[in-house]
């Protein structure tokens, strides 16, 4: 078991033919099952083409229909990113992944919305993430695949990099991953950490959870909340940004403190009094972790 992803997903590439999507495509379809489950690219001026064997259709709706595929990656560039993220959601895939960087907000906002009003159902993860990765099974995005080991951890980040250090970590110690997901630091994203704590919670396959956060927003301390009343398995912490100051962009577009909740202390504070069991130290996410089970 995993959560969102595993060995018989069924995968389309959009902006397959750019150097970024190219690149990744190669490299997923390289990992455990990627060249079974990556099924199809879409390009609208390049149907009938292929990529290393890979079909390339006009439209999504095309690329589902021919293939069966049921999630969608895309790397097409920040002006037609959110409508490339549409076109997935509007085909009606469960799961549209977008690591594009540089997203207008308003365009996600707009997107937001009319997701909203026509009662979409697909999941959004991202944009401006690293993807997720099943290990042994299946990686899409840009995660490293050879760090991952199969286990029962899942890990969810708002930090692409730090993503790929609990990992590490966790491998070294001998503690495989059941998923690990990268939500993306966006302000305005799809997926949030207490969504995928919900998921984790009710997957027989995973035994604990490393929540990794970041100053600005709320997401951390409503995931913390839920966590206190409903997560039946130890979660730990660790947030970025201890030593950000107020009022300066950090990083990511969201990396930003506003008010007095969303500096990394106080997302520590709450979190700790949620029960969750945090960290300062990057470098001690591993460890703390193995001390929870």
């Amino acid at each position: 078991m995993s959560i969102l992803i595993n060995k018989d997903t069924k995968v389309i590439t959009q902006g397959i033919t750019g150097k970024t999507g190219q690149f990744h495509t190669h490299m997923c379809r390289e990992y455990a099952n990627g060249k079974a489950a990556f099924v199809a690219g879409v390009h609208p001026k390049k149907a009938g083409e292929n990529f290393e064997g890979v079909p390339i259709f006009g439209t999504v709706k095309d690329a589902k229909a021919e293939t069966g595929a049921t999630v969608s990656v895309i790397y097409v560039p920040p002006a037609g990113a959110a409508a490339a993220i549409w076109e997935a959601v509007d085909a009606d895939l469960d799961l549209v992944i977008c690591i594009t960087e540089g997203i207008p907000v308003r365009d996600m906002l707009e997107l937001r919305n009319r997701m909203r009003d026509q009662n979409k159902t697909a999941l959004v993860l991202g944009p401006n993430c690293p993807g997720l990765i099943t290990p042994d099974e299946l990686k899409i995005g840009i995660m490293p695949g050879h760090i991952s080991r199969k286990g029962r951890i899942g890990v969810v980040s708002r930090s692409g990099t730090l993503t790929y250090e609990a990992v590490a970590q966790l491998t070294e110690l001998g503690l495989g991953q059941s998923t690990a997901v990268g939500i993306g630091g966006d302000p305005i994203n799809g997926l949030k950490h207490i969504d995928i704590l919900k998921l984790f919670n009710d997957d027989p396959d995973t035994d604990a959870v490393v929540m990794i956060g970041e100053i600005g927003g709320p997401d951390e301390v409503n995931a913390a909340e839920w966590a206190k009343d409903n997560m039946t398995k130890p979660v730990v912490g660790f947030i970025a940004g201890v030593t950000a100051p107020a009022g300066k962009r950090m990083g990511h577009a969201g990396a930003l403190i506003s008010g007095g909740a969303d500096t990394a202390d106080a997302k520590l504070e709450i979190m700790e009094a949620c029960g969750i069991r945090t960290t300062r130290d990057p470098s001690e996410m591993g460890k703390l972790l193995k001390s929870v089970l």
